[in-house]
């Protein structure tokens, strides 16, 4: 792999034809126009590691106690995935934790952490599972079948490098990384071998990513003391001495940091109490991008897919152009290193590859098998679920509250607003069945139908403040309608309901969600079925999963063909283009035609700002404050490529310095072209909001 510096040359015209962005139902980062914007993924993708063999990537990630495990997506063009394997359908170990019974359970446990790589003709996936040990998986071809190795040994949270002379070497180890060779069958590690490369006082966290890139040893790893940066040690040896430095920090695309949940105890039993307090949003905690690995592509480029915490989403996977300095391979663009464009061209590959989501997330259970995004949580009981006449059948089991219930079928939660249906038969409940649509996170809810005797209730059941509410509902058809309604970005939710599969009432308060560190994992829609009587029941049967993205279509997010006012997040106040010609801000209730906007469409997301008095918004010198102008000259206006942050929020990032537009809020200077980026809280002067002037 060869070092280059990404670089582009794009020649454009500007046209006055507006090219709309690309309509999608299911969040695609690929916008139709060469240009992506993150999160790859709007759902957790957590610790990703990548591999790029020949023409094809192939991305591996965190699974924790659901399964199937260890999950591999693969892409043509590191923007458009799609889900191709899991190297397991079940967690094999002798082990009840794993399969949820005799109140034993693995949460926030299981497989994390994983590393892929590719030698010798075959594929090799490494992940630690806790009080087993180091784990290999090995196949030949990336859809399996996988071979499990259980090399035991205390290595996790590795890396691991086939290097030139044959060696196989582990990388792991927290402050103190150390180097262990491995077993070439992978029987083990080669113990006698195990060296500290990196000692403690470095500023060296973990998650760590070993690349041998032109006879240089290359570690990328992440700390998280006191928040979350990615950094990257080097040496000529694998054994060290290592320099390090820090190739990113405080990217955090305008996102503060989730409220973290507060609890008691191990086990997370109904009576248990929560908090969640109040979140700083000006604190960057680990919401900036942080762990994952770098991959080179066939254009020479490289790039880092690392992840940040994203609310109660969970941890989800960003893509990031990396630029070599000095032999460093800072992530961000020239003008702007260690920070990251929301929005960015795509990889230039030869292949052109139709936008797409990972995920078919709807499901009506008609096929023989089900969907790939779905996920059992821990074990199931194969015995007590089925596929039949086109439903999903769960047989209830003792379970006292979800959390315990086994045969609980999962899927990650997708934001930023979703609102997820299924239809519920209960015909076939009996005394003591519940069953029902969930969240099952840190603290947990539900919806459902519960039977006691012969009379069914509606329950709506709340952990966060163990909270419960009861309806008598009329069924005669023996079926109802559950629907979860999630803002992610805002970490609320609330549950509806319907008897004729129209008309939805709400039932429950707005519930405050939260990212936790029990689980390991984000928010996820659980369909679930138990009986609280401590014995076999019934059964329940569901259909027809629907899963709508309100926000998911983005082709009408950059106002086109509209004029509009620029209101500043910070100041609150719309950016005027003075007749002095400098560009400042005015008074909310001026509404002068300095006040008002519109695009320049210079295709592929790239606009220039006109004033609707027929100025253009230029740059001059360095950007600083009062270099943002305006000019007569179309030829001298700067191009600027549109940062959509959704709801009407944006960026205005200049194509070619790669900065952004800006106000500080509080020194009274005119606008700059000299910001890094967005801060937490979309308060710095750099985040913008669009409103439409009729």
């Amino acid at each position: 792999m060869k070092k280059t510096v990404l670089s582009a040359i794009v020649t454009f015209v500007c046209v006055a034809v507006s090219l709309p962005l690309m309509a999608q139902l299911s969040w695609t980062a690929d916008n139709g126009n060469g240009t992506f914007t993150n999160p790859l993924f709007y759902d957790e993708f957590s610790d990703p590691d990548i591999l790029r063999v020949g023409d094809d990537f192939y991305l591996a990630g965190t699974t924790m106690h659901s399964v199937p495990g260890l999950v591999i997506l693969h892409s043509r063009d590191l923007v458009n995935w799609e889900n191709v394997s899991y190297c397991f359908d079940r967690f094999d170990f002798d082990d009840p934790a794993f399969s949820l019974t005799d109140h034993h359970e693995i949460y926030g446990q299981g497989v994390w952490a994983p590393c892929i790589r590719h030698a010798n003709g075959k594929f090799y996936l490494y992940t630690n599972v806790n009080g087993k040990g180091l784990q290999c998986y090995i196949s030949e071809k990336i859809e399996g079948p996988w071979k499990h190795v259980n090399m035991q040994g205390r290595i996790y949270d590795l890396s691991v490098l086939f290097d030139d002379d044959g060696k196989i070497y582990a990388i792991h180890g927290y402050g103190e990384v150390k180097c262990t060779e491995l077993k070439p069958d992978m029987s083990g590690p080669i113990e006698e071998t195990e060296r500290t490369i990196i000692p403690e006082g470095n500023g060296v966290g973990e998650g760590h990513h070993m690349y041998k890139i032109d006879d240089m040893y290359y570690l990328i790893s992440t700390d998280y003391r006191p928040n979350g940066r990615t950094l990257c040690s080097r040496s000529k040896s694998i054994w060290g001495p290592y320099e390090t430095r820090v190739i990113t920090a405080d990217e955090t695309f305008g996102y503060h940091a989730a409220s973290l949940t507060q609890w008691k105890g191990r086990i997370v039993d109904d009576g248990t109490k929560f908090g969640i307090p109040p979140v700083d949003k000006d604190a960057t905690a680990c919401t900036n991008i942080h762990q994952g690995g770098i991959v080179q592509a066939q254009d020479g480029s490289w790039w880092a897919l690392l992840m940040m915490d994203f609310h109660s989403l969970g941890r989800t996977t960003t893509l990031a152009p990396i630029t070599w300095k000095d032999g460093w391979p800072m992530l961000g663009l020239p003008g702007n290193l260690g920070r990251a464009p929301r929005t960015w061209m795509k990889p230039n590959v030869a292949e052109q590859v139709v936008p797409h989501a990972p995920y078919q997330r709807n499901e009506d259970f008609n096929g023989k098998k089900l969907g790939r995004v779905w996920q059992w949580n821990h074990n199931p009981n194969d015995k007590m679920w089925s596929l039949k006449n086109g439903k999903l059948r769960l047989n209830t089991m003792p379970a006292e509250q979800l959390m315990w219930a086994r045969n609980t079928l999962t899927q990650r939660a997708i934001g930023p607003t979703s609102i997820t249906t299924v239809e519920l038969e209960v015909k076939n409940l009996k005394d003591g069945d519940v069953a029902g649509l969930g969240n099952i996170n840190v603290p947990c809810s539900w919806i459902g139908v519960v039977k006691d005797g012969k009379e069914l209730t509606l329950r709506c059941f709340q952990q966060v403040d163990n909270d419960t509410l009861d309806a008598q509902v009329s069924l005669p058809k023996g079926k109802i309608w559950l629907r979860l309604v999630g803002q992610f970005d805002q970490d609320r939710a609330h549950y509806e309901y319907s008897t004729d599969g129209t008309t939805f009432q709400q039932m429950g308060r707005e519930m405050t969600l939260s990212y936790q560190l029990v689980t390991f994992q984000g928010a996820r829609v659980s369909l679930f079925a138990f009986n609280k009587n401590g014995r076999n029941g019934g059964y329940a049967e569901f259909d027809n999963f629907v899963v709508e993205e309100p926000a998911a279509d983005r082709s009408k997010n950059i106002p086109y063909e509209l004029t509009f006012r620029i209101v500043n997040l910070a100041t609150g106040l719309p950016m005027h283009a003075t007749t002095h010609g400098v560009v400042h801000d005015i008074d909310a209730r001026n509404s002068s035609p300095q006040t008002r906007f519109h695009l320049i469409d210079c295709g592929g997301g790239k606009v220039k700002l006109q004033c609707e008095d027929g100025r253009y918004v230029m740059v001059s010198g360095d950007g600083l404050p009062g270099d943002v102008r305006m000019t007569n000259d179309v030829n001298k206006a700067e191009v600027f490529l549109w940062q959509d942050y959704l709801n009407r929020e944006f960026m205005l990032m200049s194509f070619d310095r790669h900065v952004y537009v800006g106000k500080s809020p509080t020194t009274g200077s005119p606008y700059s072209m000299d910001f890094k980026g967005a801060d937490p809280a979309r308060r710095n002067g750099a985040v913008f909001r669009w409103e439409p002037v009729n």
